[in-house]
């Protein structure tokens, strides 16, 4: 067993929001470590779409320019369809203000090599892959530091905070001893890349009888697809063939059947499980978990990575007042969750009403949300309350009671030739 390593912050998980806290705490010149169980930066097949408030968090850290533009890919355009081809809504990021009114599509793990670039340049920070979360340190009840094994052995780091950013199955969260309701959605997807014989210029998002297809623009001549499948069904659609898999995307996108017949291979694919996480707190005396650890979501939301990297943002703008005072108790931590709790639990209960709307096959419950679909169309005041939420730019329900019943049809809009306000926290 190696000696004890001291700092000031030790991160558990170094996905979106444990990179990002790292990052910004060593620009603080706060000493941080940061463990991560696998050997090296990850390495997927999984791109991501940069939320408007993901974009904006990057640019703070001054990482968003250094994107590679052979690894990106501005996207504006949104165009919700039903199954089949008929196109309900368009939704336009153009009409967010300036500087992020775009979605950026990326290459797979393009924004978290970015980050830990910048992460490799500040001596406050230290990396530890390869290395795992064995347990946490107490003094009576107050947490002060963790064990760990890596590649040298095992060890201990004593540190005046302990964040848990390991995902939805956190370890950390487990060993804070926080009770936690783990929900597992019947409806996972299979995501692919394949080349676009026809570049894509917008993105395409279809919704059926239990369907759902996404199409997205990713840079050069590629494309991005989603599509919705029973949890725990990839090797069953694996067994019945490619071939399979092209006749139900065409039956949905017919436009893109040369698009489709693109994807060859199964190591062009990768499964993607969907599940929530809900607990009654996120702070300990010494400890705090963020992201998927306190919060998962339903990719609905749009918001995963996003909503972990501001939660990064927020503690690292708690944090450094907390170290100075040595007042790292719940009471004093429990500032970030307050802060945070209201945004993600709006998010998390919005995404469940999509996956009740948009997954569905209830021909009546589907008639209603093609009807939203439509009515969002024609009503920019409504379309651009949905836009903002998606983008992470505002941090309330899209939707008033009054504003559902409009949306659904039933009700006109007198507001709806009014300019929206573009005030955002």
């Amino acid at each position: 067993m190696i000696g004890a390593i001291e700092t000031d912050v030790a991160v558990v998980g170094a996905g979106g929001g444990g990179a990002v806290l790292a990052l910004a705490l060593a620009q603080k010149g706060i000493r941080t470590i940061v463990l991560d169980q696998v050997p090296g930066p990850p390495q997927g097949l999984r791109g991501e779409i940069l939320q408007p408030n993901g974009q904006r968090i990057l640019d703070r850290l001054g990482v968003l320019h250094s994107l590679p533009a052979d690894a990106t890919r501005t996207v504006r355009l949104f165009n919700f369809c039903r199954a089949g081809g008929k196109r309900l809504c368009t939704i336009d990021y153009g009409d967010l203000p300036e500087p992020y009114n775009r979605a950026v599509v990326t290459l797979p793990n393009v924004a978290h090599h970015a980050i830990v670039k910048a992460i490799e340049q500040q001596p406050a920070a230290r990396w530890q892959y390869a290395t795992s979360f064995t347990g946490l340190i107490r003094e009576g009840r107050r947490i002060i530091g963790l064990t760990a094994n890596g590649p040298e052995g095992a060890h201990t780091i004593r540190a005046q905070v302990v964040v848990g950013a390991d995902g939805a199955f956190s370890n950390v969260r487990e060993a804070m001893g926080i009770s936690t309701d783990i929900h597992l959605y019947p409806q996972a997807y299979l995501i692919a890349i394949v080349d676009a014989p026809n570049p894509l210029n917008e993105s395409f998002y279809y919704v059926g009888h239990h369907q759902i297809l996404g199409l997205f623009p990713a840079t050069g001549s590629k494309a991005y697809l989603f599509y919705m499948i029973r949890n725990g069904s990839m090797d069953a659609i694996k067994q019945r063939g490619i071939a399979r898999l092209q006749k139900e995307w065409t039956a949905i996108a017919p436009q893109f059947e040369p698009l489709f017949a693109n994807l060859q291979d199964w190591n062009q694919t990768a499964y993607m499980p969907t599940g929530r996480v809900r607990t009654p707190t996120w702070v300990a005396d010494g400890a705090v978990i963020i992201g998927d650890a306190a919060h998962a979501m339903n990719p609905h939301a749009s918001q995963g990575r996003m909503q972990a990297m501001v939660d990064a943002m927020t503690l690292a703008d708690l944090l450094p007042a907390c170290l100075t005072d040595h007042d790292c108790t719940a009471n004093r931590l429990r500032g970030f969750e307050t802060a945070r709790r209201p945004h993600v639990t709006m998010l998390q209960h919005l995404a469940d009403q999509q996956v009740f709307y948009w997954n569905t096959g209830n021909p009546i419950v589907a008639f209603l949300r093609d009807r939203v679909f439509r009515t969002l169309d024609r009503n920019s005041r409504l379309r651009h309350q949905v836009l903002s939420t998606t983008a992470g730019l505002r941090t309330t329900a899209p939707f008033s009671l009054l504003d559902r019943v409009i949306a659904a049809g039933f009700l006109p809009d007198v507001r709806a030739g009014r300019a929206p306000q573009q005030q955002y926290s």
